[in-house]
C-alpha cells in the first residue's frame, strides 16, 4: 500500500460560537501519488477543508494528518513552516505579487523553505534554472524571454505561472482550489494536462478541488 499523504478521519470544523458546524468529514485518504478530484457544490466545506489541511485552520475533532502528521498538535509556527515545506499551494485568484518578476513569483517559496530551495538546486543559479524549466515546461517560454510582467499575461498564462510557484521545490502534496473555474473548456483541459505531467515528474500528490463536474472524467479518483 502507497504512503498515505492525507489522512483524515471523523473530522469536524465550525465557528465558535456560530452553532453552524461548515464541515463533518468521515474520512478521506490520500495516498502518495495520487490525482485526486474533489467536488462539492459552493459551500459544501471544500475551502474549509483545504484550510484545514494546510494548517490555517485547525479541527474541533477528530484526526487529520498530513504526512504522518497531526496538524493539530503542531503549534501555530510549527503549522506556517510545514505548510511552505510540504504544500503546494494553486489559488482561485491566482494571488501573483504584480511586483515580482514571473520568475521572481515562481521562486518566492524558496525564500521561505529552506528545504524547497534545497531541492529545487543547490546554487542560485540551479534554482533559477529550475524555475525556468517549469515555466517553460508550463508553456510560458515566450512572456519568460520577452521578460513580461505578470499583469501584462492573459489569464490562462497567470493560472500556469501560480502552478509552476505551487510545484518549484517538489513539495509533497498540491493543493489546487478551483483554478480553471475563469478559463474556457478547451484551456481546463490543457491546463489539467500540464499539471498532471509536473505533478509526475515531481512525485507530486495532486489534490484538485472544483465543483466543475466535467472535470472528474480526466482523474482517476474522484471523491464528493
Amino acid at each position: 500500500m502507497a504512503e498515505a499523504i492525507l489522512d483524515l478521519k471523523n473530522v469536524c470544523f465550525s465557528w465558535k460560537n456560530s452553532g453552524r458546524e461548515l464541515l463533518n468529514l468521515p474520512e478521506l485518504l490520500v495516498e502518495q501519488h495520487e490525482h485526486v478530484f474533489l467536488r462539492g457544490p459552493s459551500g459544501s466545506g471544500k475551502s474549509t477543508l483545504l484550510a484545514l489541511v494546510g494548517g490555517i485552520l485547525v479541527s474541533d475533532s477528530g484526526t487529520l494528518k498530513v504526512l504522518g502528521k497531526e496538524i493539530k498538535n503542531l503549534s501555530s509556527s510549527s503549522r506556517d513552516s510545514f505548510r511552505v515545506d510540504h504544500i503546494g499551494f494553486i489559488f482561485q485568484l491566482f494571488n501573483l505579487l504584480p511586483y515580482l518578476s514571473i520568475e521572481e513569483n515562481v521562486m518566492l517559496p524558496l525564500s521561505f523553505s529552506k528545504i524547497r530551495a534545497e531541492r529545487a538546486g543547490k546554487t542560485k543559479l540551479e534554482q533559477i534554472n529550475e524555475a525556468h524549466r517549469l515555466l517553460i515546461a508550463l508553456e510560458l517560454e515566450e512572456p519568460l524571454a520577452e521578460k513580461s510582467t505578470v499583469v501584462e499575461l492573459s489569464v490562462g498564462q497567470q493560472q500556469r505561472v501560480a502552478a509552476a510557484r505551487a510545484l518549484i521545490g517538489n513539495p509533497e502534496l498540491v493543493i489546487a482550489d478551483e483554478p480553471t473555474s475563469a478559463l474556457d473548456s478547451d484551456l481546463r483541459h490543457s491546463f489539467l494536462e500540464l499539471l498532471f505531467s509536473e505533478c509526475k515528474k515531481s512525485g507530486s500528490t495532486l489534490l484538485f478541488v472544483s465543483h466543475d463536474s466535467s472535470l472528474s472524467e480526466l482523474f482517476k479518483k474522484v471523491i464528493s
